[in-house]
C-alpha cells in the first residue's frame, strides 16, 4: 500500500470510525452518519446529494473522461446492546420499525465500511492524477431492513446520477485483518423476512382451560419449523431458517390472546425457496388448527432481496488487483456466504457488473496458527461475528487494507488513458 493510504489510515480515521461506532443509528435514521459523511465528501470536493431513498447520501466527482464506477457502503446500525467494554462502545438507543425503544449498536460493522469509503474518497480526490472517468459513492440506508438499495433506486438514483459500469463494494467479516475474500458467481444468500401472527384466546393463568394458549402453540411452531431445513431440503441444497424473535404476552399470569415470530429465510435457488415458503405456511396452519386456533394464522413476508452474484470477468479483473495489492496468500475465496447483502439491487438497476468482497477485520492473534482457508473457517466458528453483541472489528490494519482495496478497485476500473 501506498504511504497516502497508511497516512490517511493512522491520521483522522480511526477516531472518525470510534464516533460512528459510539454513535449509531438504525435504519432509515441515519441523519447524524450522514451529516458526517456528506461533510466530508463536501471537504473532499465531491458534488454531494442527501436525502437520497430518505437518508442515503451520494457523492460524485468527475475527473475527465472515461467510465463511472459506483462505490458503495452502507450505513445502518442493528438494535444490539452492545457488550465488547470498548472505551467507544455504544450506549445509544433508537426507535425500532414498530415502535419499540431498543439499544443501538454497530454490530454488522456498517460503521467500518463508512469509515473506509470516506477514506478512499479522500485520498482518490487527493489523486486525481491515478485515474480518469467519474466517480460515484453511494452511501446507502437500510441494508439491514433490504430496504435501502431498492429505496435509493426509487428516489432516481441512476436518473438524477451518472449510470455506472460497475459496482463496488466491501463487507467486514471476522477473518483476520489484513486479507481479502472474493468469490465469483453465487457469492450471497437470496433473504427474506417473514412476519407469522398466530391467534388463541386469553384467559387468566389459572383456567388456561378456556383459552387456546398462543405461546404454546408458537413454541411448537417453532420447533417444528426446524424439521424444515432438516428432512424437507436436501443435503445437496441450501436453506437456512431462522426465528430471531417470539413475542407474546405483558406478564406471567395472563394467557395472551396472539403471539408473533420474526423470521429469517436464507437460500440460493428459487425453487428450494418457494419449498420452504409452502412448508412454512403448512406448519404454521396446522399448528393453528390442532391447537384450535379461533382464526387462522397470518404469514406475511415484510422484506426479500435476491442472492448477491459476482460477474465472473469483473471478479478476475479485481483479484488481479487485490493480489497485487496484498499478495496471493492474504486473497482467500470464502466459499458462498449465507449472509445476504441488498447491493446487488444496485448493480440490476444500473445494469452493470457487481464486485462485491469481504474485508477480515478480525483479531489476527486467534488466527496464528491457521495454515489456509480451512483453518481459517474452523477459527471463526470460535469467534464473535456479525450481528452478536460482542462483535468489535479491530480498527487497524482493517481500515488500512479497507481503503486500500477500495482505491485499488476504483483505479483499475477507471483508468488513465495511455
Amino acid at each position: 500500500m501506498d504511504a497516502l493510504l497508511a497516512d490517511h489510515a493512522a491520521g483522522d480515521l480511526v477516531p472518525f470510525y470510534h464516533d460512528l461506532h459510539q454513535n449509531p443509528e438504525l435504519s432509515f435514521a441515519e441523519h447524524r452518519t450522514a451529516a458526517a459523511v456528506a461533510h466530508r465528501l463536501t471537504s473532499s470536493g465531491f458534488e454531494v446529494t442527501t436525502g437520497v431513498g430518505r437518508t442515503g447520501v451520494v457523492g460524485v466527482l468527475r475527473n475527465g473522461p472515461g467510465p463511472t464506477a459506483l462505490l458503495r457502503a452502507d450505513m445502518d446500525g442493528l438494535p444490539v446492546l452492545e457488550g465488547t467494554g470498548l472505551p467507544y462502545a455504544s450506549t445509544a438507543r433508537g426507535v425500532d420499525p414498530d415502535g419499540r425503544d431498543v439499544p443501538v449498536m454497530h454490530a454488522c460493522g456498517h460503521d467500518v465500511h463508512v469509515t473506509c469509503l470516506v477514506g478512499a474518497a479522500q485520498v482518490l480526490a487527493e489523486s486525481r492524477t491515478s485515474w480518469s472517468g467519474t466517480l460515484l459513492l453511494v452511501f446507502q440506508p437500510a441494508e439491514e431492513l433490504g430496504a435501502g438499495a431498492q429505496a435509493m433506486i426509487d428516489d432516481g438514483l441512476f436518473e438524477r446520477f451518472p449510470r455506472p459500469q460497475v459496482v463496488l463494494g466491501q463487507h467486514v467479516a471476522p477473518f483476520p485483518a489484513g486479507l481479502l475474500a472474493v468469490r465469483a458467481g453465487t457469492a450471497f444468500a437470496a433473504a427474506d423476512s417473514l412476519r407469522v401472527t398466530m391467534f388463541g384466546r386469553g384467559a387468566h393463568g389459572s383456567r388456561p382451560e378456556v383459552s387456546v394458549d398462543p405461546v404454546v402453540m408458537a413454541a411448537a411452531t417453532v420447533l417444528r419449523l426446524q424439521t424444515i431445513a432438516s428432512r424437507e431440503v436436501a443435503g445437496t441444497e441450501t436453506a437456512i431458517l431462522t426465528v430471531g424473535a417470539l413475542r407474546a404476552g405483558t406478564k406471567d399470569n395472563i394467557i395472551p390472546d396472539d403471539a408473533e415470530l420474526l423470521l429469517s429465510l436464507r437460500t440460493f435457488d428459487e425453487k428450494v425457496r418457494q419449498r420452504v415458503f409452502a412448508a412454512i405456511s403448512r406448519i404454521v396452519h396446522g399448528e393453528a388448527s390442532t391447537s384450535g386456533a379461533p382464526r387462522a394464522p397470518e404469514v406475511e413476508v415484510t422484506g426479500s432481496f435476491p442472492a448477491v452474484v459476482n460477474e465472473p470477468a469483473a471478479v478476475g479483473r479485481t483479484l488481479a488487483v487485490f493480489t497485487a495489492l496484498l499478495g496471493a496468500d492474504r486473497v482467500i475465496d470464502p466459499g458462498v456466504v449465507t449472509g445476504s447483502e441488498d447491493v446487488g439491487l444496485l448493480a440490476t438497476a444500473a445494469q452493470a457488473p457487481c464486485v462485491f468482497w469481504l474485508l477480515g477485520g478480525g483479531d489476527p492473534q486467534p488466527f496464528s496458527e491457521a495454515r489456509g482457508t480451512e483453518d481459517i473457517m474452523e477459527v471463526l466458528s470460535t469467534v464473535p461475528s456479525n450481528h452478536s453483541p460482542q462483535y468489535a472489528p479491530v480498527p487497524r490494519p482493517t481500515i488500512d487494507i479497507g481503503v486500500a482495496a477500495l482505491v485499488a478497485a476504483a483505479r483499475e476500473w477507471l483508468p488513465v488513458s495511455r
